[in-house]
């Protein structure tokens, strides 16, 4: 059974050692930076570099070639435009044409020639001739010059008005001086009743309205043939269009149709061509155009992506060489960050895939604040501000949807910086899951406060795009606080981290560990609570980790739980057990406390460093009253019989305080127990006695393989000696002051 124990012991230890080697190795830490890089320059490929194809025209695609983002399909969006202006009918547009001056002239002219009878028929015939085509030409430069100031329908007016003039024949002319000068006035109304009457409505061909003046003429009131015959073709020849086509209007009403058209976008990882089709002149261009044909321009795009991504990490790598925290040198916790980064870029890359032309802003949604919290809470806030400068650029790139215009889009980077710094200031020092709930509510709140500005600036959003955003926006800090609350216990199991909120978990008097210490040691339990808090205030003195050091108490002396009657605090009014064993057996007993802890605490699955701090509390102290019971009892026997008391047979096996933490629960218990065994502690020999036992840990090399600094243990002694003044305040004798009255007396005397 023995052996088969020390088996196991020698198998953890080398489990152990092997498990040290590689969270130090150098190649190991060089593994998890190339895997950094890889995971950058994979998911930002995508939507940085569009994928490209060595294709021919007249060869067939040997794969699909999809789209890599929204693309507009210039073919099928100028197809659609077409079709719209197909749609389109001729515009023509109505000249005011006002035909009863024309009218009036010709009346008038003929009242004036007939009604003169110096003039020979043949005479008037002659003037007549050449009256009608000038006066007509008059009229028709009186009409389409309201339309000077648009060339084109006014060029399309005169030549249709040309084409379309009613041509007098010969014999009307020879008819025209019959005419008396009594029946023009009548003549003349006719006329005009009849050609408002026919030029009422839009006329765009004059001979369909010429062919019923006829009808109306012989309905007229005129008597006279002759009279009838003038009327008629009078009214005829100032029968003219009104209505022309525009050319002008009708582009515009083209150009309109084409701008009502919806542009025609392939969707992400649309087919644009199938695999085995064969790439047609128009397909190439398509292609071109699309910048899809170039794929040994990919080369420097690749490249240049490359090179950013190398920034990323050796700004990652800079920081953690230079911080000096434990993942400079620890590659337990490089492992975790790494694990971080990619959770968090595979979240961006998810939400990147719903991204299209119906949901521009979802990127908004991208929990981009997640790594900066998990890095804040687990390992370093500092390390975090790092996270959100990469992961505010890396935003800017993937959600971008400028057509490669541009790499960067602003609004995505500037709202994750805002979201990511403000989650790092309200995550910090989180002791309570409530607090990360908190912290995504603030996350929402500003990352809305944000994309409010934005909206300011550019004030040229719909009302679907600023809701669409809000709600995003509004979502992001909800959906990180979940993802934060969820994956924390992953993290902190799988990497024995200690986060504030795994410590104040395990400080709920609940735990049953702590149920067990209090029940059956309620002596251990109430000197645990003083030592926890005695040394979280040393420890933040000292810039370390009070909580930690706070819990660590709290479990520190749990082996004590085993044998409890053998420690002075839980004996009570009982007999001393040690009075009646030997020295060496009780030195046994009360060694094993510490290892018996170790062992408890690591079946119960509690965190590697409350583990330690049980083990290391008391380094390889010596054990003074038993040696020295010891020494006297070899003292009393003949000197034959006696045998050598070594020092080293009386010490704790160790290990030494490996950390800070360890060393102030190891400083705070011994103390602890020395004032509480004093009856009337007075403020001297509190201060001596702290002073005494840091001085003598220091000299017995208690504090060689931890960093605590000699100004570090100052620090501690004072915070120590403040803390038990206020503990035992009311127990401490303050020294009496003599009095004045007497002394001044015995003075006198």
């Amino acid at each position: 059974m023995i052996a088969k124990t020390s088996s196991n012991t020698s198998s953890k230890a080398k489990w152990s050692i092997k498990m040290q080697g590689w969270q130090q190795n150098r190649m190991v830490r060089a593994v998890f930076y190339i895997l950094l890089i890889i995971f950058f320059y994979v998911t930002l490929a995508n939507p940085v570099i569009p994928p490209t194809y060595n294709i021919q025209e007249g060869t067939r695609s040997e794969s699909d070639i999809l789209a890599p983002r929204q693309l507009l399909d210039t073919e099928a969006t100028d197809k659609a435009m077409k079709e719209a202006v197909a749609k389109v009918q001729d515009v023509y547009t109505t000249i005011p044409v006002r035909s009863t001056d024309l009218i009036e002239s010709i009346y008038d002219k003929l009242e004036t020639i007939n009604g003169d009878e110096q003039f020979t028929s043949a005479e008037k015939v002659k003037i007549f001739q050449s009256f009608f085509p000038s006066e007509f030409n008059v009229f028709v430069n009186r009409t389409i010059v309201n339309v000077s100031d648009r060339p084109q329908l006014k060029a399309e007016a005169e030549k249709e008005i040309i084409e379309q003039q009613y041509r007098l024949p010969e014999e009307v002319y020879f008819k025209l001086p019959r005419a008396s000068v009594d029946q023009i006035a009548d003549m003349e109304n006719v006329t005009k009743d009849i050609v408002s009457k026919l030029a009422s409505d839009a006329l765009l061909d004059a001979t369909a309205a010429r062919s019923k003046v006829a009808e109306l003429v012989n309905a007229s009131d005129l008597s006279s043939t002759t009279a009838r015959e003038i009327v008629q073709e009078i009214s005829r020849f100032v029968m003219i269009p009104n209505r022309f086509y525009d050319e002008q209007a009708t582009r515009e009403a083209e150009e309109e149709a084409k701008a009502s058209v919806e542009p025609i976008y392939y969707q992400k990882n649309d087919v644009l061509v199938k695999a085995g089709e064969v790439i047609t002149p128009e397909k190439y261009k398509q292609l071109s155009d699309l910048g899809l044909t170039n794929a040994e321009d990919n080369f420097w795009s690749e490249l240049g992506l490359l090179f950013i991504v190398l920034l990323f990490v050796a700004a990652i790598y800079m920081f953690n060489r230079q911080s000096k925290l434990p993942i400079s040198t620890n590659n337990n916790q490089l492992l975790m960050l790494t694990l971080i980064y990619i959770i968090t870029l595979v979240c961006m890359k998810i939400v990147h895939m719903g991204q299209n032309l119906e949901y521009p802003y979802i990127g908004f949604l991208a929990p981009v604040a997640l790594g900066s919290m998990l890095i804040s809470v687990l390992l370093d806030h500092r390390l975090a501000f790092v996270s959100v400068l990469i992961m505010s650029i890396v935003s800017s790139m993937m959600y971008n949807q400028d057509s490669g215009q541009a790499i960067f889009d602003f609004r995505f980077g500037l709202v994750s910086a805002v979201v990511g710094l403000v989650s790092v200031f309200a995550i910090n020092k989180a002791s309570q899951r409530s607090i990360i709930l908190r912290a995504g509510l603030l996350v929402s709140l500003f990352s809305i406060i944000a994309i409010t500005a934005l909206l300011l600036l550019h004030n040229d959003y719909t009302t679907k795009d600023v809701i669409m955003s809000y709600v995003f926006g509004g979502a992001s800090g909800l959906l990180t606080a979940v993802l934060v609350i969820g994956l924390l216990p992953f993290f902190e199991v799988t990497f024995g981290i200690l986060s504030p909120l795994r410590l104040v978990e395990l400080s709920n008097p609940n735990h049953p560990l702590l149920r067990k210490l209090l029940t059956e040691t309620p002596g251990t339990y109430h000197h645990s609570v003083m030592v926890g808090n005695l040394s979280e205030a040393a420890a933040e003195a000292i810039g370390a980790n009070g909580l930690l050091c706070r819990v660590g108490s709290f479990y520190h002396d749990i082996g004590k739980t085993k044998r409890p009657s053998y420690f002075i605090e839980n004996q009570g009014s009982m007999q001393n057990p040690h009075d009646q064993i030997e020295p060496s057996l009780s030195k046994s007993i009360i060694v094993a406390h510490a290892r018996d802890g170790v062992e408890m605490l690591e079946e119960y699955k509690i965190p590697k460093q409350i583990c330690d701090i049980a083990g290391q509390h008391h380094g390889t102290t010596l054990l003074k009253y038993f040696y020295h019971k010891a020494i006297k009892m070899q003292e009393e026997l003949p000197e034959e019989e006696r045998e050598e008391i070594k020092e080293e047979d009386y010490r704790y096996p160790g290990p030494k305080a490996q950390s800070k933490e360890a060393a102030v629960v190891g400083i705070a218990d011994c103390i602890e127990a020395a004032v509480r065994s004093l009856r009337n502690p007075t403020i001297e020999h509190i201060d001596s006695m702290v002073d005494k036992i840091i001085k003598d840990r220091l000299e017995d090399g208690q504090f060689n393989e931890c960093d605590l600094t000699l100004k570090e243990l100052d620090t501690i002694g004072k915070s120590l000696k403040e803390s038990l003044l206020g503990i035992f305040h009311s127990r401490i004798e303050y020294p009496e002051m003599p009095d004045k009255s007497k002394a001044k007396g015995e003075h006198a005397s």
